[in-house]
């Protein structure tokens, strides 16, 4: 007895509309056809379909049957499918979305890396601080700073997303450096306009404890990049990603301020549609990005 083939045939007899049709496209005898779908009445002990001389219509069983083998033989194809495509080569255009500043300092260039490993694969990066939807928009990855709180998601956990204080070393030269989070209040810390509460810094020492402390500025920006470069030429105390301060802070055009205090890390996660067809292409960017920017990453 092979159901899944007793399954076919009923799926294509609803759908030609006839037991001839579907003897016609199956290349066997109409009577045939017949039998099979008698024997999977007999077998559900149930009537699938009403049928007259002049047509056929299926049953209230009949109706769920049909929709749910649909839906088997459909898991099916996609799982012979998705075997032969992970082990192709990848390829295509990946569609990614990440937020602006850990997608153009530390995405871009780890995409770069991908696609040197990987040179049939093309990527389209849309780069957004919102939160735009993977089903509205078709992105096939994502990058999520945040909880995830967006059904049908799988949310694979990255390091967490730290913010940094520096300042360039002719600031600190001409106002002193802060020695303790109160000590803030008295500088010229450089804000960004989008923030809630960008006049109070809430900070977390390296022992836990917490520090809310109330900040002022003469100078503020929605882009991230806006803010480091005013930081650069002196304007006072940033507080940023660790992935945008880094080069600067190596080269030594900005000091770390307050090095033991952080604003607290937030969560960050890699994103991707739970029923999405794993192609090698997906598959192989999932496993690099995780290998680099997961929990347990050297890197």
């Amino acid at each position: 007895m092979n159901i899944l083939a007793d399954m076919e045939m009923f799926v294509r007899v609803v759908e030609c509309g006839s037991f001839a049709a579907a003897a016609e496209a199956s290349q066997v005898s109409a009577t045939m056809v017949a039998k099979r779908i008698q024997a999977i009445e007999r077998r559900l002990g149930a009537r699938l379909l009403h049928r007259t001389t002049r047509r056929q219509q299926l049953s209230d069983v009949g109706q769920l049957y049909y929709e749910r083998c649909r839906h088997a033989l459909a898991e099916i194809e996609l799982a012979e499918n998705s075997a032969a495509e992970l082990q192709a080569t990848p390829h295509g255009v990946l569609r990614v979305v990440a937020p602006v500043s850990f997608g153009s300092y530390s995405l871009v260039p780890a995409l770069a890396e991908f696609m040197e490993a990987h040179p049939e694969v093309r990527v389209d990066l849309t780069l957004d601080n919102g939160a735009p939807s993977l089903w509205q928009d078709d992105y096939e990855l994502g990058i999520h700073i945040g909880e995830v709180d967006e059904p049908g998601l799988v949310a694979r956990p990255l390091k967490p997303y730290r913010r940094r204080l520096a300042a360039a070393p002719s600031y600190l030269a001409r106002h002193g450096k802060p020695r303790r989070p109160e000590q803030l209040s008295e500088h010229e810390c450089l804000g960004m306009s989008y923030w809630q509460r960008s006049d109070r810094w809430r900070l977390v020492g390296p022992r836990g404890e917490v520090r809310e402390v109330a900040v002022r500025g003469s100078f503020t920006a929605n882009h991230g990049d806006a803010v480091r470069v005013a930081a650069l030429q002196g304007l006072g105390i940033v507080l940023q990603p660790e992935t945008v301060l880094a080069t600067d802070l190596a080269a030594g055009r900005l000091a770390p301020v307050l090095p033991s205090w952080s604003m607290a890390p937030s969560p960050m996660y890699l994103v991707y549609a739970q029923d999405r067809r794993p192609t090698a292409k997906l598959r192989s960017a999932i496993d690099f990005l995780m290998a680099r920017f997961g929990e347990r990453s050297e890197r």
